[in-house]
């Protein structure tokens, strides 16, 4: 099927049963990644066959059905998605929504191991911003927490990064007696930098090899200890995710926190989530799905695709279920985050 370009500039979103408009589509183009996280996955986790991943030309597809709808913002996420073969081509191909005003943003969530290598080219693709996942400025904390990540290639990455332009967001996430002592240090080096950085609450999704009740700090705490030192001003400030921001007055610099555990942020979602394998969770936090592969390889035209999509939406439930529940060292939801993109 030849790629679809829209010439519209505004199409009205898709609206769910509590009446909130779907806007935004996060992407995972793959489940692998070069890091281990302690917190996302196993150190030996078994990911999908290749053989089961949609092809960049079914995501583009994919990617571009969505956008006909109402979508105006696309996050290309993983695993890691900047280890998928061929992957700038992606990007290339749904650069076309921002060239004809169907689309107001495309971006990426990475872990920053391959932006030495792809900054530039992402900048060219008519990418602007970028989220960078760190959670620590010491190597050796790096190396922990990461497994297999390599620290300076990282912070090379992001020296890459801005010299080809991209807005750079740090997300971190809070880590109970890993990172906590170094939050004021992450804020003074990202503000410097002229990054933005946002906390984020870490989420029961997927077995990993620890317990997440040893790992879990909630963002209240963390935001009241900060009060002690830095000036916050919450501010109105909004990128279409779920992150709350405010303004630190010492260094004019912007802080999110991103809480699905002490205060979800349901209320305003405006996102879905597609897979490497073209299933749909209108929901982070529940495990009802749409599988989209299917329809999409039935028919050359769109018309089952539009009519799956449609009928999921119809299905987007009013808020997730996580909980951190110190009985079992269980998660809420079973499925990795690296399978549900990042």
């Amino acid at each position: 099927m030849a790629a679809q370009t829209l010439n519209r500039a505004h199409v009205e979103p898709m609206t769910d049963p509590f009446g909130r408009g779907v806007t935004y589509l996060r992407v995972s183009v793959t489940d692998r990644c070069d890091f281990r996280c302690v917190y996302c996955m196993s150190e030996h986790m078994t990911f999908l066959p290749k053989r089961e991943l949609l092809t960049l030309e079914e995501l583009d597809r994919l990617c571009s059905a969505f956008v006909t709808k109402g979508v105006r913002k696309l996050r290309i996420t993983g695993g890691e998605p900047l280890v998928r073969k061929n992957i700038l081509w992606l990007f290339r191909a749904l650069s076309r929504h921002l060239e004809t005003g169907a689309m107001d943003e495309l971006t990426v969530t990475t872990n920053g191991s391959q932006l030495a290598r792809f900054a530039a080219e992402l900048r060219d693709c008519g990418v602007e911003r970028i989220n960078v996942s760190l959670d620590t400025l010491s190597s050796d904390r790096f190396k922990a927490i990461t497994r297999w990540g390599d620290f300076d290639k990282v912070i090379g990455g992001l020296a890459a990064a801005r010299e080809a332009g991209l807005k750079v967001k740090i997300n971190t996430v809070a880590l109970k007696g890993f990172n906590e002592d170094e939050f004021d240090e992450l804020i003074r080096w990202a503000h410097g930098d002229g990054m933005d950085l946002t906390f984020i609450e870490t989420m029961p999704m997927g077995e990993i090899d620890g317990d997440r009740t040893d790992q879990y700090l909630p963002l209240s705490i963390v935001r009241a200890r900060l009060m002690d030192r830095w000036t916050l001003e919450d501010i109105p400030y909004r990128t279409g995710g779920p992150a709350r921001y405010v303004e630190v007055k010492e260094t004019g610099g912007r802080i999110g926190f991103i809480t699905p555990m002490t205060h979800n942020f349901c209320e305003s979602c405006n996102r879905v989530r597609l897979t490497c394998t073209g299933q749909l969770y209108m929901c982070l936090g529940q495990d009802d799905r749409a599988d989209l592969r299917a329809p999409l390889r039935e028919s050359d035209d769109n018309a089952l695709l539009n009519a799956a999509i449609d009928e999921a939406i119809s299905r987007k439930p009013k808020g997730h279920d996580f909980v951190i529940d110190r009985r079992t060292s269980r998660p809420s939801v079973a499925r990795h985050m690296s399978v549900t993109g990042g």
